[in-house]
């Protein structure tokens, strides 16, 4: 694991500006965090450079894409199942958007885009055949979702 990086509240108010938006001009962050352009790139720059910022995404609507159903898989593993096998096997899904591995009575959630209900259960059963000691799994399907940045409904 690597070492926290010391933050400041400029940066931190930069980094929640990116995450809000992260097609944002430096103008615009300098602007509203009250300083000139040159600074504010550079604490961009040093933000990507020490991995605070890791890269730069978009957000999709699903439904728009022909992916109308969202849902999320709990996985429980036998004890001595390396989790990192099933990440690795969860990847190679193209349904499966993250993997996220956890502490308590959850191993691991998987966040999954399908067309419909029959391919939702194709792919659990996937998750559940191959996916390595997998002893245990619990399906959620997301009714609506909203994500920081983005307008509440």
């Amino acid at each position: 694991m690597s070492a926290p990086v010391h933050l400041d509240s400029v940066d931190l108010q930069i980094l929640e500006l990116l995450r809000a938006d992260g097609r944002r001009t430096v103008r615009d962050i300098a602007r509203l965090v009250k300083l000139s352009p040159a600074p504010v790139r550079r604490r961009i720059t040093r933000l990507e450079e020490s991995g605070v910022i890791t890269g730069y995404t978009i957000t999709t609507d699903q439904a728009r894409l022909g992916q109308g159903l969202q849902a999320v898989t709990e996985l429980r593993f036998t004890g001595d199942t390396d989790i990192h096998d099933i990440v690795e096997f969860a990847s190679t899904l193209p349904e499966v958007d993250e993997v996220l591995t956890l502490t308590g009575d959850v191993d691991a959630l998987v966040r999954l885009h399908v067309d419909n209900v029959d391919e939702l259960q194709k792919v659990v059963n996937r998750l559940r055949r191959k996916g390595v000691g997998v002893l245990q799994t619990k399906t959620l399907i997301v009714i609506a979702s909203w994500q920081r940045g983005a307008p509440v409904p």
